[in-house]
């Protein structure tokens, strides 16, 4: 096996998230333990190394051809997530100090230096005990910047995003002010295409359920009304275009309810920029005028067709 294959799988067993185990995090890795296709594991070191020491190394040794000005991106996309990782530290001095300077730890280099035997993986279950992962870390991260929302009373969290901040203000502000008393029966999520989905509802309704990825990106209904709504957050695959109207409107031929189309956007901005694609018929609700609805016909305000 490779050298640069081994410190792939050490990554991996040290859970190192996917998109950190590529070529530049491996090089830099093994330019800062001093390992080469010709030299042993067990001789592996931890000097302290600049950026520019690494990048010599890799050219010289690793068959790479780093120029000096890609410096700043190892920093970040390589020595960052290593650091973070507990795989390397740094000596103290300010970031801009020519003698700032890197390391792999101490207890790493215990494990790099038997990379050719059979206890590495031990080391590596020791090394996680008393270190979180990378990817526990993240998930934390994730998980401290959802995004709460109240979904038929239930307490829920939507991932961070743009289009998620638009999905909360359909439930918490669009609902109340034109959907009062409505149930949502589906919602998805960035990550989670099926965070909340009454299946049972939708097909009493009479909505043809295949694939989730087919809905609306909002389903409510009101039981007052008869009413069911689809409604799409622009900024997840744009608006209610004819073309996304039939598509939905084949859903629902079988549908006993009455069937209201809305767009959502952020601003005015973003609805200007749709403007010339939404569909007749339709209902435009701007989430930073929160009181209004624009009505895409003359004959009859809010309501089904």
């Amino acid at each position: 096996m490779k050298k640069s294959d081994k410190i792939r799988a050490l990554f991996m067993e040290l859970q190192l998230p996917s998109r950190q185990i590529n070529d530049m995090c491996c090089l830099t890795f093994m330019a800062l333990a001093g390992i080469s296709e010709d030299v042993p594991w067990e001789q592996a070191t931890n000097r302290w190394m600049r950026i520019h020491d690494m990048l010599t190394f890799m050219n010289s040794r690793l068959g790479s051809s780093y120029a000096e000005n890609t410096r700043e991106t190892i920093r970040k996309k390589a020595i960052h997530f290593l650091r973070e990782a507990a795989f390397v530290e740094d000596n103290g001095l300010a970031t801009n100090s020519p003698n700032y300077q890197y390391r792999i730890t101490e207890e790493v280099l215990q494990i790099v230096r038997k990379l050719d035997g059979v206890t590495w993986k031990k080391r590596c279950a020791h090394f996680l005990k008393s270190h979180r992962s990378l990817v526990e870390k993240y998930a934390e991260k994730r998980k401290l910047h959802t995004i709460p929302v109240r979904i038929n009373g239930s307490e829920l969290a939507f991932s961070p995003g743009r289009h998620n901040a638009l999905q909360k203000a359909i439930l918490e502000e669009f609902a109340p002010r034109f959907a009062p008393g409505s149930r949502c029966l589906y919602v998805g999520d960035t990550t989670n295409r099926t965070l909340f989905h009454d299946d049972d509802a939708l097909v009493h309704l009479g909505i043809e359920l295949k694939v989730h990825n087919k809905l609306p990106d909002v389903v409510l209904y009101s039981e007052e009304k008869d009413w069911t709504y689809f409604i799409e957050a622009v900024t997840s695959c744009g608006p209610m275009s004819p073309t996304r109207k039939d598509e939905l409107e084949q859903m629902t031929l079988d549908a006993a309810s009455g069937i209201i189309y809305v767009t959502a956007f952020p601003d005015r901005r973003t609805f200007l920029k749709f403007f010339k694609n939404l569909a007749w018929d339709t209902e435009v609700w701007i989430s930073d005028s929160p009181d209004h609805m624009i009505h895409f016909n003359g004959d009859r305000f809010l309501g089904p067709r």
